[in-house]
């Protein structure tokens, strides 16, 4: 509530310099019609004295709000205070809350610049997904860089949250289908903005780059891009994540952060599933859980093949060591691999390397980020130090086909007979072609 010096100094100074009620209510951060109610009455009623001992917020918990707040809290709304507090104990109301915060920090928001109309979706035609960077909570945590996938059903605006460290064409597929997964099937378009990891721009046009049409063509879904400057088309998404950061992340922030990436994922669902898709929707004014019942009828099945979003690569093994190159990361292979090519494969969120020959794993390996020396399998290096000090000979292929040599065969003197072999004596030549050895001679 505005103090009559307040009113003095603020609307009267304001309207003599010939400003209108709504500039004044915009610079004030209070409605116009109570700015002419003032002008009119001549001033803000007087404030209505209550006693201590019957005020809900009393000294304990006007001390608590003060604390929360307090930063790195300085932007928790008062959902997120009412929240906190509520399960501290206090049995007050929320708007005795957001009047007491009102008084301590101001109004937080003030009147859009423009009128906005809401852009209506059917059941199962759209979703929409975005990037959102979290770095500046999850360095100060411990966790390095860490973003966040954001997906909302249109119709149902039911919201799903996946943090990762990176915002590559294989993390924001892979999100996708974890949405699509959780929420039980696909809708027909997805958009999102010109999003430098499923294609480039250029000019007005957005071309979407080979990976995000395959995944496409897999999951016969519309990838739809905005225009530049054109957050509104998909404020659906946009406009949720001032929820993820200034109440998920900052209530963790405040109270107790996690000690990992599962922990802040694990941590987000739940908030998710009790507190934003299980109460009702400001818009719509239904719980998105129950409206997403009535949406999964409208959204199209899975494919039964799920489209592979692992990161693929050929590598070529050295021809001389048994070794290929990973992310700066020499790894071993089985000696006998030297100077094939191998498929070397590492899914979305995993840290094993796979390496394969034709149809067959031929290697696996935990990763090592960083690690200077090469990263040696125990059977691979004890094979290659047998080939290496003579007392193996590499195999060729993996069907134990012995190593072709380019030298003449030696005898031994004595000819090895296998299965099925008769051993005969050798021919007496003298007796049968006489002592000169000619077999006659033509007239």
């Amino acid at each position: 509530m505005m103090t009559q010096e307040e009113y003095v100094d603020g609307v009267l100074a304001l309207r003599s310099q010939g400003k209108s009620n709504v500039e004044i209510a915009e610079q004030l951060g209070y409605h116009p019609a109570t700015i002419s109610s003032w002008l009119k009455k001549g001033g803000p009623p007087p404030a209505r004295n209550v006693e201590p001992a019957e005020k809900v917020i009393d000294e304990r918990w006007a001390e608590r709000i003060r604390q929360l707040v307090q930063p790195p809290g300085e932007k928790l709304l008062a959902t997120s205070v009412y929240e906190i507090i509520v399960a501290e104990g206090f049995d007050g109301s929320y708007p005795s809350v957001v009047r007491h915060l009102r008084e301590l920090r101001g109004p937080r928001f003030r009147r859009a610049p423009a009128v906005s109309m809401p852009i209506e979706t059917a059941p199962g035609e759209e979703c929409q997904f975005d990037w959102s960077e979290c770095v500046g909570w999850t360095e100060r945590w411990g966790l390095g860089e860490v973003f966040c996938l954001g997906c909302i059903l249109c119709w149902s605006r039911v919201r799903w949250w996946w943090f990762t460290d990176s915002i590559d064409a294989e993390h924001t597929m892979e999100g996708l289908l974890r949405f699509f997964e959780r929420v039980g099937g696909m809708p027909a378009r997805g958009r999102t903005d010109r999003m430098g990891a499923l294609g480039t721009s250029q000019g007005r046009r957005f071309k979407l780059n080979p990976p995000a049409l395959d995944f496409a063509r897999h999951n016969g879904l519309e990838l739809a891009v905005c225009q530049a400057r054109d957050a509104k088309r998909k404020g659906k998404v946009e406009r949720p994540f001032r929820d993820l950061k200034e109440t998920f992340l900052t209530e963790l922030d405040v109270l107790a952060p996690p000690t990992s990436v599962g922990e802040l994922n694990s941590r987000g669902d739940h908030y998710l599933s009790t507190r934003l898709n299980a109460r009702p929707h400001s818009t719509t004014g239904e719980v998105p859980t129950e409206r997403l019942e009535v949406e999964r009828r409208f959204l199209r099945a899975l494919p039964t093949r799920r489209f592979d979003t692992a990161y693929i690569e050929d590598r070529r093994v050295h021809p001389r060591l048994a070794l290929i190159q990973w992310d700066g990361v020499a790894y071993s292979v089985p000696p006998e691999m030297l100077g094939c090519k191998l498929v070397a494969r590492v899914e979305v969120a995993s840290d094993v390397l796979e390496l394969s020959f034709g149809a067959k794993v031929v290697a696996r390996h935990r990763l090592q980020p960083g690690a200077t020396e090469p990263v040696w399998d125990p059977l691979h290096r004890s094979a290659a130090e047998e080939i290496a000090l003579g007392r193996a000979r590499p195999r060729a292929t993996l069907e134990a086909v012995p190593a072709l040599s380019t030298e003449p065969a030696r005898s031994s003197g004595r000819l090895e007979l296998g299965e099925g072999d008769y051993d005969v004596a050798p021919p007496d030549l003298e007796a049968r072609y006489g002592a000169c050895g000619c077999t006659g001679s033509r007239a």
